[in-house]
């Protein structure tokens, strides 16, 4: 019998590597994906339909919210994105992780309607280390990286309302810290229940 899957929301503020944690953590995890979200903005160069976005326009956007098709959504400047809750459902239903990478107010409405998600926020090892991340991009200016500064010290006092918090100071040491914990939930008495149901029967038989 399959066991049922674990939702993780993983949350960061800019600049803390969460993208390229989750990236590298999809490709060393069998029965791992990511959810590809939907949004109403335009394709941009190098950029593909159902992997890096599904890309709708705002009608049909406007048309899955009146029917509820979304596990969460929001709006970012003129521009909307949502996370499908039929797939999400689905995959977990077939025993599949799935990881939602969101922002903070993302994570609480996936968690107000799926408790049993298990939330994770990625934080920086100091606000220096952040600052020379965003300041290495060398695509902004002063004050659009003390902006971004601004923005990633307001998210980042929400990791108290997560259930894991990963340090990335050392790349290695935060994806073992990330495969431990979905390794951990995979280890759950109630999942090892399911997935050697045969074998625990036989053994106590």
């Amino acid at each position: 019998m399959l066991s049922q899957g674990t939702l993780y929301t993983i949350s960061a503020p800019s600049g803390a590597g969460k993208t390229s944690l989750v990236a590298k953590l999809l490709d060393c995890t069998p029965k791992l994906g990511v959810s590809v979200s939907h949004t109403t903005r335009a394709m941009r160069p190098g950029e593909q339909d159902g992997v890096n976005y599904h890309f709708v326009s705002h009608s049909d956007f406007q048309a899955m919210l009146d029917k509820a098709a979304f596990l969460e959504h929001a709006q970012v400047f003129d521009n909307f994105y949502g996370t499908s809750q039929q797939w999400v459902e689905s995959q977990l239903a077939a025993g599949e992780d799935v990881i939602l990478e969101i922002d903070w107010q993302g994570a609480q409405q996936v968690k107000h309607l799926m408790p049993k998600t298990v939330a994770i926020f990625i934080m920086p090892p100091s606000k220096e280390a952040l600052n020379e991340r965003l300041t290495g991009r060398g695509q902004d200016d002063d004050t659009v990286i003390q902006r971004r500064m601004d923005a990633a010290v307001a998210e980042m006092s929400h990791y108290v309302e997560s259930d894991y918090v990963v340090i990335n100071d050392d790349f290695d040491t935060a994806l073992a810290d990330l495969g431990a914990i979905i390794r951990s939930h995979r280890l759950t008495l109630a999942n090892q229940q399911l997935r050697h149901q045969a074998l625990l029967s036989a053994l106590l038989s």
